[in-house]
């Protein structure tokens, strides 16, 4: 079998097992966040933490609590890391110096996972397990809490009330988070991922050398690493490493993982607007472009001169020979279009063009299909937008199901989208005029310029990947990342719920003839076309300088 068939043969695979549990997967969710019953454990949490999960929130409230609980996650997580070097489990390693400490509290908290640090050197079993573990679920719960506020927006009317944030927070993790990682866990550990809490042991001698490792929890936390899309792996090499990712099968379930919820959620919006054509609209946009990404990665990957590349079958510099060319792409596609940022690959490796296409994908939003919630809202923003440039086209108001898109709403949609690539430019522009942040570059020229530009694409659009060719463990990067993931996840928020309390106090208005019909094809169409085409127009320059310029040298 050649590496382009086997490549071919896993993507079918993956898209058979997508498919087939899309409808139930969706369903369920739905009735979850629909349900008026609670389980007797989320009852007791509600009494814990003094909540009423009855009481319905208008946006402010609902955006009071997703920033309160984030608030207390960061410093939580921030004092565990600093008093680690006296816990207990520590395997004895130091505290983490503090702006580390803020960088990773901040990475995990807004399920970004960025790791300016080596895992398995630098954090013991109760950093990882009480908070980064604990993370991985509840900022994944907390984005598909804001998704389905906004789904709720455009579901009801004349109310402004969007549901209740700490219901569906509990929800969300308890009853679609833990189920689906405690599964998708077990399979790992049956297939040959490690779950203990071993201390640091040899393991053998390399080249006049020992190699060390410690064991862990790691198959649980590479379960909700993926589930909940956020990426951060328990060893540096993060899932090329045979103990977080033992078998070729087991890559292909991490990558299912990663997107099942994300395209799932369709489902979800589909049944809960009353309208499931609308969400198969919503998931062909996105899985056109999810699917057109994979092939280009794959082409561009497979595309091969000299003898070298031909005898590999590929570009397999930085590449896991166990996956080959095919895998690394699909996971590399994936993890980028999702806000997952696990990798199976040095995406520093990739061409040049194949690095641009990992950018790219970042660039869009994360949002074919993004991260869990965070994918589905971002795609909802770009159909407002999408249906006002048509009703700009046609000469008459825009609305998307059954809601007018005035002059409120399309502000709201425009700083959305604007909010990122701000931070994106800002920040790497910033580093590139200073004359310190360079130095953290291992490559120079249009490479090096890749680089310091994915660091804070990754960051800014809180995926987590890197291209592993720079320094970002100093005061600098760990700052200024820190930043941009902080911003770049919670002012979306704000123009997210503030879109959804809008819409939600709207008298729907009656379909007509001159009515778009957003669940049909052409929709869908002009959809994918205004995504690329405003991405294009934002980033193009940038690109320019850099993978660009590296692949057409």
């Amino acid at each position: 079998m050649t590496p382009v068939l086997a490549g071919v043969l896993q993507l079918l695979a993956l898209i058979g097992a997508l498919a087939l549990v899309h409808v139930p997967l969706g369903t369920y969710m739905a009735g979850v966040y629909s349900s008026k019953k609670h389980l007797r454990v989320e009852k007791w949490i509600y009494r814990g933490i003094g909540a009423d999960p009855d009481t319905e929130m208008t946006w402010p409230a609902y955006l009071r609590g997703v920033l309160a609980f984030s608030a207390v996650s960061v410093l939580f997580l921030y004092l565990l890391q600093r008093l680690q070097g006296v816990l207990p489990g520590s395997l004895h390693f130091a505290s983490v110096d503090p702006a580390q400490s803020f960088n990773t509290a901040v990475s995990f908290v807004t399920n970004t996972n960025w790791q300016s640090y080596y895992g398995e050197q630098t954090m013991g079993h109760v950093v990882q397990t009480a908070g980064l573990a604990v993370q991985n679920f509840v900022s994944a719960a907390v984005g598909i809490a804001v998704a389905v506020a906004l789904v709720r927006g455009f579901a009801r009317s004349r109310s402004g009330e969007l549901g209740n944030f700490w219901s569906d927070l509990v929800r969300g993790t308890l009853r679609i988070l833990v189920p689906v990682a405690a599964l998708a866990a077990v399979i790992l550990v049956a297939c040959g991922a490690v779950q203990n809490f071993s201390g640091i042991h040899e393991v053998g001698q390399f080249m006049g050398g020992s190699q060390q490792w410690n064991g862990g929890a790691v198959a649980s936390q590479e379960a909700i690493k993926e589930v909940g899309t956020n990426g951060g792996g328990y060893f540096n090499a993060n899932s090329a490493h045979p103990l977080e990712n033992p078998t070729p099968f087991t890559n292909l379930l991490e990558i299912f993982l990663i997107l099942v919820i994300p395209f799932s959620l369709t489902r979800t919006f589909g049944v809960m607007v009353g309208n499931v054509k609308q969400g198969y609209a919503i998931l062909a946009a996105m899985f056109t472009i999810w699917l057109g990404f994979t092939a280009l990665m794959m082409w561009t990957e497979f595309a091969h001169h000299g003898p070298a590349l031909q005898a590999a079958g590929g570009a397999m510099e930085g590449k896991e020979t166990r996956f080959g060319v095919g895998a690394s792409s699909i996971f590399a596609v994936s993890t980028t279009l999702t806000s997952t940022g696990a990798v199976n690959s040095f995406h520093s490796s990739f061409t040049g063009l194949g690095g641009g296409i990992t950018m790219l994908s970042m660039m869009l939003g994360e949002i074919a299909p993004g991260g869990t919630g965070s994918g589905l809202y971002g795609m909802l923003i770009m159909a407002v937008i999408a249906v006002f440039i048509a009703g700009l086209m046609v000469g008459r108001t825009p609305e998307y199901l059954g809601k007018k898109i005035g002059g409120r709403e399309m502000k709201l949609a425009a700083c959305y989208i604007l909010i990122t690539p701000a931070l994106v430019l800002v920040f790497t522009a910033a580093s590139m005029a200073l004359p310190t942040p360079p130095h953290s570059m291992l490559n120079s020229g249009a490479h090096g310029f890749s680089e310091v530009l994915y660091a804070f694409t990754s960051a800014s659009n809180n995926n987590g990947s890197a291209f592993a060719g720079l320094n970002a463990n100093t005061d600098w990067f760990n700052t200024m990342t820190g930043l941009a993931m902080l911003l770049g996840r919670f002012l979306p928020m704000v123009f997210v719920l503030a879109l959804a309390g809008s819409l939600a106090g709207q008298t729907p208005v009656p379909v007509t003839a001159g009515t778009l019909r957003t669940e049909k094809p052409l929709f869908a169409g002009l959809l994918v076309g205004a995504i690329l085409i405003i991405t294009g127009l934002t980033y193009f320059p940038a690109l320019a300088l850099g993978p660009l310029a590296e692949g057409l040298a």
